[in-house]
């Protein structure tokens, strides 16, 4: 193996510019690798946060009751009156303690919070809002729904008779902390509440319309006696979501949806831009190989003569073949040393491109020792595959054709 590092390394010590022009395209290569990646992935990262900051990976809901015609007219005959059921109250889970323990000891779930929520409306000084009720143990809630960096004024607490509101409705009604508020219920109930806090949840209809309170009170207000609407989950595989929200419902027997099926046209965005990317870093990749096979060939024509003599003087196929492998790997793993180096550079310096208003960057990137693993791995196998052919050649010359040659 000493014969093989030597001559490797002879070889390109003395081709130092061809030598120079194949670890300068490794190195570009990488970088745009690593330089893509880490952009996409930052991307996808502070979509996918944003998307979700307000919203459970998982909501569990109780199945629904469609309202059907009691009676169906026969064909040919023309109905005259449409007959149904008198309507039913808001359907809702009931036992949901031992529910929501179920879905809490579900494997890959995180956290897990009991919701009541319905219509009502907001009224201060004559004004009139049409709002969603919201009640949630904020503990509970806060392991699912993140509520510390949405707060902008108060503190995060639901005691009996307060409320935390949305910006745009704090704004309408002219609500800070310590205001007071009354709520009415689609069934007509009233209530005085106090606001602790005002809240940006990053979507302005949601501020407009969203009223959290104590899950007692909501249930109470909303004429729920002691049952639930939903069940929100939070799952440690954000994109197994899908697989999870199948399993809780065939667990609970509820209707469960995940935000993945909630948001089809986000995980379509998602995929398109995945899809890119990857295409980019395989024609990358294609470039690279080729780039590092096109070179070693030359070097192999070049050095027809010497490898030659070698053969000649009893050196045997097998070490000429390593000679060029190790080229095509050594060559592989330099050039992703200082692409990776210079692909974050780049990926670094993008942050400080792109920022938004206030100053800060627009989205951050995401560099970590997977990534540079990966593309150092990669890149050393491509190295080696792409001197494969190069080194069989080099490796099957006759010595007599190749002196005389």
């Amino acid at each position: 193996m000493s014969f093989v590092w030597i001559v490797a390394w002879r070889l390109l010590r003395e081709g130092r510019f061809q030598t120079g022009l194949i670890l300068g395209g490794v190195c570009i290569g990488v970088a745009v690798v690593v330089y893509i990646t880490a952009i996409v992935n930052g991307l996808q990262a502070t979509i996918i946060e944003r998307t979700l900051s307000s919203q459970a990976h998982v909501v569990l809901r109780p199945a629904d009751r469609n309202n059907q015609p009691v009676l169906r007219p026969p064909a040919g005959v023309t109905a005259l009156a449409d007959v149904r059921k008198r309507t039913q109250r808001v359907n809702t889970i009931a036992n949901w303690a031992r529910l929501l323990d179920t879905v809490r000891a579900t494997p890959h779930v995180s956290a897990a919070a009991a919701m009541a929520s319905g219509p009502g409306v907001a009224q201060q000084g004559g004004v009139h809002k049409a709002v969603t009720l919201m009640g949630v143990n904020v503990a509970d809630y806060q392991q699912v729904v993140r509520l510390d960096n949405k707060l902008l004024a108060g503190q995060l607490q639901l005691g009996t008779g307060q409320v935390m509101v949305g910006s745009e409705l704090a704004a309408d009604l002219g609500l800070t902390p310590g205001s007071r508020l009354r709520l009415q219920s689609a069934e007509g109930v009233q209530d005085s509440v106090q606001v602790t806090a005002v809240l940006d949840f990053g979507i302005k209809d949601l501020n407009r319309r969203w009223v959290l309170l104590p899950l007692r009170s909501a249930q109470m207000l909303l004429g729920y006696r002691l049952d639930i609407t939903e069940i929100y989950v939070k799952t440690d595989q954000l994109f197994e979501a899908e697989t999870l929200a199948a399993n809780l419902s065939q667990a609970t027997g509820l209707t469960a949806d995940s935000w993945q099926s909630s948001n089809g046209q986000l995980v379509t965005a998602l995929k398109s831009q995945t899809a890119s990317s990857l295409m980019i870093r395989v024609f990358v990749t294609f470039a690279v190989a080729l780039g590092i096979a096109s070179v070693l060939v030359v070097s192999v024509v070049q050095r027809q003569r010497e490898i030659g003599i070698l053969r000649a003087m009893g050196t045997p196929g097998w070490r000429i073949l390593g000679v060029f492998l190790l080229q095509g790997g050594i060559v592989g793993m330099v050039g992703s040393v200082f692409g990776s180096l210079l692909g974050a550079g780049l990926a670094i310096g993008f942050t400080h491109i792109a920022r938004t208003a206030d100053g800060s960057p627009l989205f951050p990137v995401q560099l970590d020792s997977e990534l540079f693993i990966s593309t150092a791995i990669i890149a050393f196998l491509v190295g080696v595959l792409a001197a494969l052919l190069p080194a069989l050649r080099a490796a099957r010359l006759d010595p007599v054709e190749a002196i005389r040659g």
